[in-house]
């Protein structure tokens, strides 16, 4: 019996057909449209993408499994790449705060913010940190997305950090998508380093950095660069670490205020540098030339009632890709939902659709150091996610409605879901 491919054996694994598809590959058409296609995978990776009309032979003999998607979209497999999943309580008592009033900044100053989750992090067992954080990161995958990154930061001690880490990896364990671990113990000073911000920076990068990377439970460092957390000069120790360690960089950078951090990131060829509502265009030009990603979060800007904007303008005209994410947390972003955070940056930020969707697609990818998803391309990892809408703008378009009817993780399909109605055919405008 002849191992090889015949003419009447199939070439793929699964061939999608009766489908248009969102390559969001750099191309002539908006999203890199193609209307009426076909998309085959084999393995976990992307075989074949193209017209139908195109397909070397008849669908049924290229594939061992053929699908009609009957005019709904495929578009890649979504990406979150900022979220602070892991995490104990909630800080629903400072949403009435600041609803009287009070700023985010203002609460953190007076003990809360960022602190009182570390202290319901350290109270809650693994087992709690993982189970609350599967239920979050299950919301987020019926929207499509198939790799999430999360961030460490709720422990600032080492023992809560690890179990953070943990958690995040137990998380990974039962996800078909892909999880990546940032630690962020450069996140707040701990109430037991008040005034001592120099020695907990010392207990990072000498005790808490090293158990981390011997235990192979990060995959890259954080660091909140802001007035109410941690000096440039304290950030650059923690990201000297990081470089000995081998591992790369992200920043909260600019959030609060214009502390540099744009440029900070980009001295150490950050992946990214987060939020940036305060960056200068020197930093937005200095992102440019190191190749560091902007990743906007609007989800947070709109919580916390912000009123300065991300530089958007400046990130187009130097040619800066701009990710978003829903820097899922208690305190400034309570959030599992990336689709919502498509419409948050077009009617906040004033994003067009496209560049909203190539934000959780692949500028997101970039973000988190992927080259192999992002896009609909021959060679791409096989992260799909099947919409029924007319548009890839619907997208941005409808609020609280998940159009996602199906989803696949590395060629093997995770989830399908009946679609939410939209009003409209769910077939392509032509």
């Amino acid at each position: 019996m002849p191992t090889g491919i015949t003419d009447t054996m199939p070439h793929w694994d699964e061939l999608w057909v009766n489908a248009h598809l969102a390559t969001l590959t750099v191309a002539a058409e908006p999203y890199g449209a193609i209307l009426d296609g076909a998309l085959a995978t084999t393995g976990d990776r992307i075989t074949w993408v193209g017209r139908r009309a195109d397909l070397p032979g008849p669908p049924e003999q290229l594939a061992r499994r053929v699908t009609s998607l009957d005019s709904a979209w495929i578009t890649p497999g979504l990406i979150d790449c900022h979220t602070h999943l892991v995490f104990g309580g909630h800080r629903a008592a400072e949403f009435q705060r600041r609803l009287q009033g009070e700023s985010y900044e203002a609460i953190a100053r007076k003990g809360g913010g960022i602190l009182s989750t570390v202290e319901a992090t350290r109270a809650a067992t693994e087992d709690q940190l993982t189970a609350a954080a599967t239920s979050r990161l299950a919301a987020l995958h019926t929207e499509g997305i198939t790799t999430v990154e999360i961030k460490s930061g709720y422990g600032l001690d080492l023992e809560t950090e690890l179990k953070i880490l943990r958690a995040a990896r137990r998380v990974a364990d039962a996800f078909p998508g892909t999880v990546r671990t940032t630690f962020l113990g450069a996140h707040a000073v701990p109430r037991d380093y008040a005034g001592r911000a120099d020695a907990y920076v010392d207990l990072i990068c000498h005790q808490m950095l090293p158990r981390i990377v011997e235990a192979g439970l990060a995959d890259a460092v954080d660091a909140f660069c802001e007035r109410i957390a941690f000096t440039p000069q304290q950030t650059v120790r923690v990201f000297e670490a990081a470089r000995t360690a081998g591992l790369p960089v992200k920043l909260h950078a600019d959030q609060l205020s214009d502390s540099d951090g744009a440029a900070l990131a980009a001295r150490f060829s950050a992946l990214s540098a987060d939020h940036l509502e305060h960056t200068n265009a020197a930093g937005i030009e200095a992102m440019a030339k190191a190749g560091t990603i902007a990743v906007l979060l609007p989800g947070a800007w709109y919580f916390t009632h912000a009123t300065v904007v991300p530089p958007v303008d400046q990130c187009r005209a130097s040619g800066v890709p701009m990710a978003l994410a829903t820097d899922c947390n208690p305190g400034s972003s309570p959030a599992t939902s990336l689709l919502l955070m498509l419409n948050l940056a077009c009617t906040l930020f004033r994003l067009t659709p496209e560049e909203a969707l190539s934000g959780i697609t692949r500028h997101a990818a970039r973000a988190l150091g992927f080259g192999d998803r992002g896009t609909l391309a021959v060679g791409q990892r096989a992260d799909l996610a099947f919409w029924a809408i007319s548009e890839p703008a619907d997208l941005s378009y409808w609020m609280g409605a998940n159009p996602c009817i199906g989803v696949v993780c590395g060629g093997r399909s995770a989830l399908t879901r009946r679609p939410a109605t939209l009003g409209g055919s769910g077939r392509a405008r032509q």
